[in-house]
């Protein structure tokens, strides 16, 4: 039978509690009865349990992590980066997802999956209520937002408006004048969402161009490869002569791809097609996208984490680039 630490309490001469503080190099043992404590210690071959040190020094060694989805190509890499960077520093993810659907309002936080479960908070790409921002607070964990950012919280994130602004001037240079946007959610409305900057990057472009945007062609491919086909049928019904589309993501791009072949339209002979992400399957169908580096993001968010758990001071804001990937679903309008 394995050593427990009674054992080790009644080999070292000392209480169980100084065997606690002792092998947690806390204060209060001088450092002969620390260094008789290990000693014996590592004779019986006693290791404290990750929960029993968890218990007496109040820390979990755990990161919550809030997520709308995971299996996503821009979450799933966050994800991993974070994970892969906590796993190195001996913590874990406590991962927290929602039911999100099209037709029902998301969930809200529930600080009971949390408490006294974590030591921080990373939130992906999931804009919350001020009010659920403030309740999260109130657990006294550092708090890092990832893809999106408000309330004064600590971010890490794209220049979505920078980023759309380049890839509709790309566009644009090609020659294109009717160029539409697949955004997110109608519901994506804060100031601070992803889908909100993209869309003002685009209308930024189109302006400086003398372009004057149209709502028509502005839809909302929700974030997915569905989406974007879907939104791509209704921008052929109601505006048939567009020759580009932004799309806000990867996966809608590769859905309006989708629907142009249904529609037996060639990509770009008839319509150039762009994204965001940089995602893996991008390569496979040509789509010219903005890359990010998202598993570094939630590795950085990981990081900074730990740094504000550990009394470090981090700064207020962490900004991405993007890079510019041209690739077979983009060309000139035809003549």
């Amino acid at each position: 039978m394995a050593a427990g630490i009674d054992d080790v309490a009644r080999a070292a001469g000392v209480s169980t509690a100084t065997v606690s503080r002792a092998l947690r190099d806390l204060p209060n043992v001088n450092r002969a009865t620390r260094d008789r404590v290990r000693v014996v210690a590592a004779q019986l071959g006693y290791v404290a349990s990750p929960s029993a040190v968890s218990l007496a020094s109040g820390r979990t060694r755990t990161v919550g992590l809030i997520s709308p989805w995971i299996n996503r190509w821009y979450f799933a890499n966050v994800i991993e980066g974070a994970e892969r960077t906590l796993r190195a520093q001996g913590f874990d993810v406590l991962l927290y997802t929602f039911d999100v659907r099209r037709d029902s309002a998301r969930p809200r936080v529930d600080l009971d999956v949390l408490r006294r479960r974590v030591d921080g908070i990373l939130v992906v790409g999931l804009p919350l209520e001020q009010d659920e921002v403030d309740a999260l607070l109130t657990l006294g964990h550092p708090l890092v937002c990832i893809g999106w950012g408000g309330f004064g919280q600590v971010t890490v994130r794209l220049d979505d408006r920078a980023t759309a602004r380049e890839a509709t001037r790309y566009l644009i240079g090609l020659g294109h004048r009717r160029i539409a946007h697949i955004t997110g959610a109608p519901d994506d409305i804060t100031p601070w969402s992803p889908p909100v900057g993209r869309a003002a990057g685009w209308r930024d472009a189109l302006l400086e161009a003398g372009i004057e945007p149209e709502a028509a062609l502005e839809v909302h491919g929700h974030f997915d490869l569905a989406g974007g086909r879907e939104s791509m049928r209704t921008l052929l019904a109601q505006a048939p002569d567009v020759t580009a589309v932004f799309a806000a993501s990867d996966e809608m791009a590769m859905g309006a791809i989708l629907a142009l072949r249904d529609a037996g339209l060639e990509v770009p002979g008839d319509v150039s097609v762009m994204g965001v992400d940089g995602h893996d399957m991008g390569e496979l169908v040509g789509l010219t996208t903005m890359a990010q580096a998202a598993d570094e993001q939630g590795a950085a968010a990981a990081q900074l984490v730990l740094d504000m758990a550990a009394g470090l001071t981090p700064p207020r804001e962490v900004v991405y680039p993007t890079v510019l990937v041209e690739r077979t679903s983009t060309g000139p309008p035809r003549s």
